[in-house]
């Protein structure tokens, strides 16, 4: 039998058209399967702390970035409606709330404001950058600096359809929250596959806590009682029990993240200090910003400036707004007004988050009056990453 030679050219030809036409095709019929493996094109942010830790100035530093969609707390509207149950019982409906915010589905709010509403419904909302600029309002650009007091005089009479428009044009939606107590209840946000969550943890010395709570006591009143499942009653903290449910989540929050923590939390939770902040905030927001894949821009880096650089601590009318402050002398200013008596009963029922989150204890009055001995123990270099928490250091 004749056999047919074929040179080796045409066989290397055949060969290379064939194996192009077979990645062409594998290409064209891959581009139609679902990626599961890639992550949501926004990144989520949630800042995590309680009452008077220094949370809505945080707040204001990604509120301020062009690139982020910011709400202030979304979750008062759950509380507010359902004050006469407990903490621990509206943490779900807080984690669906913010699970939709996150998603841009602000249909989330109609179980909390049924009627025809505006943005001014939306609790604390001119604090949000993003809806005192365009789309939400026509007032201010992307890249300005806005003010409360300048968006509630223009912007507050637009629709609430506004907000999930603005949230979908933004590459990071992130939310401050006070009202949760306990890090497990946001797993399921963590290994959810639509969202792209990190958390940013964000603690203060709880002395300097109750300073700035004692300006604040009726406002927190009704709040407490939640903390505290009075059934709808309010509570004055003088005993400091809400304090000590604080501290104890802080204590909480920070072991789950990083004593044995689930592989989901790898690189998604970082620890800030507020002493930390205001001593050195260029450095610390860089970080935050890092974590949260953002950069600074010249324009924040003056008004990080200013904002932290202003004169005294503030007035007790400005509890809840984010004006030109001293902030370092803010953060100290617990040592000379609080009593010694008082000091010693907040270092009792929160000595465990005192201590664990990098404070030093005063024994006595003149410890406490005394501003050369510094009370915030240096910070262990990536003491509070997820991937380099040592227990044993």
């Amino acid at each position: 039998m004749a056999r047919i030679r074929i040179p080796s050219t045409i066989v290397i030809i055949f060969v290379t058209v064939q194996t192009g036409f077979l990645l062409f095709m594998y290409a064209r019929y891959s581009s139609f399967m679902p990626q599961s493996e890639e992550k949501p094109s926004q990144v989520h942010i949630l800042i995590l702390s309680s009452w008077r830790s220094g949370s809505s100035f945080v707040g204001q530093l990604f509120s301020q970035h062009p690139s982020v969609f910011y709400l202030m707390e979304p979750a008062w509207h759950v509380w507010v409606t359902m004050y006469q149950n407990s903490a621990k019982v509206l943490h779900m409906a807080v984690r669906d709330l913010v699970r939709s915010v996150f998603l841009c589905d602000m249909s989330v709010f109609d179980a909390y404001m049924p009627w025809k509403r505006n943005l001014s419904d939306l609790f604390q909302w001119a604090a949000s950058r993003a809806l005192c600029s365009a789309p939400a309002c026509d007032s201010f650009q992307r890249t300005d600096i806005t003010s409360e007091m300048a968006c509630k005089t223009l912007c507050g009479r637009y629709p609430f359809s506004k907000v999930e428009e603005a949230c979908k044009t933004y590459s990071h939606v992130v939310i401050k929250e006070v009202r949760f107590f306990d890090l497990k209840v946001l797993y399921p946000l963590l290994t959810d596959p639509s969202l792209n969550l990190k958390i940013i943890h964000l603690v203060r010395d709880p002395r300097a806590v109750v300073k700035s709570r004692e300006q604040s006591v009726k406002a927190l009143a009704r709040d407490n009682g939640i903390v505290l499942s009075t059934n709808g009653t309010k509570v004055e903290d003088s005993k400091y029990k809400v304090m000590q449910e604080v501290c104890r989540s802080h204590v909480q929050i920070y072991e789950t993240a990083t004593l044995k923590p689930p592989n989901f939390l790898k690189d998604r939770y970082l620890m800030v200090r507020f002493e930390d902040l205001v001593r050195d905030p260029l450095s610390e927001i860089s970080e935050m910003y890092k974590f949260a894949d953002l950069s600074l821009t010249p324009r924040l880096k003056s008004w990080i400036y200013n904002i932290t650089h202003g004169q005294g601590p503030g007035k007790k009318k400005e509890a809840f707004k984010i004006t030109s402050r001293d902030a370092l002398s803010v953060s100290q200013a617990w040592r000379n007004v609080l009593s010694f008596q008082k000091v010693k009963k907040i270092q009792e029922v929160c000595k465990g988050a005192i201590n664990i989150l990098g404070y030093q204890l005063v024994d006595s009055e003149k410890e406490q009056r005394d501003l050369t001995l510094d009370l915030v123990l240096p910070r262990r270099q990536n003491q509070f990453s997820w991937s380099s928490f040592n227990p044993k250091h």
